[in-house]
Formats: C-alpha cells, structure tokens, sequence
C-alpha cells in the first residue's frame, strides 16, 4: 500500500512517501533525506534540518501512525499538515 503526499514549504517541494514494505521516507526536492524502515513501535518518525533563505533553518518532521494511517507534519515544531492516509 504505498502512498505519497507531496507538500510545500518556503518554495521547496517535500514529500511524504509510505512505501509497500511499510517504510516512510520524506523527500526533499527529489531527493531522499530520510528513511525509517516499518516497525512494531508509533509513530514512525523522519525528519531533516534545512537551510532555506537567509541561513534560517527549518526543521522539518513526520510522524506516522500506521494502526490509525494518522500523519503529522511539523516545521520547527508548528504544525505544518495533518492528515489520515487511510481516507
């Protein structure tokens, strides 16, 4: 069952890609920036550190929950998207 969810942020296109093995990933301007293979513990968590304009950092980070499909992004610790992959 995999899934993708692109989003944006600051200009650059992210993604949050569920894979058939039940692995996440997120991607960065098609480029993968982390992946975190399928395991009995929630939520799955990836995240990255990027230096968007002007030095400032953004610290971007998923959290799935696979027993819900429950997703929550997070930028800096402000949520940035939530959504349920499973609807």
């Amino acid at each position: 069952m995999s899934k993708t969810l692109t989003f944006s942020h600051r200009h650059k296109t992210f993604e949050f890609r569920l894979t058939d093995d039940g692995a996440i990933e997120l991607w960065l301007d098609g480029c993968l920036r982390k992946r975190r293979d399928a395991s009995g513990k929630e939520p799955q968590y990836v995240w990255t550190n990027v230096e968007l304009e002007w030095e400032e950092h953004h610290y971007i980070e998923a959290r799935y929950w696979a027993g819900s499909g429950e997703l929550n992004i997070t930028v800096n610790g402000d949520p940035l998207l939530q959504q349920n992959l499973r609807n």
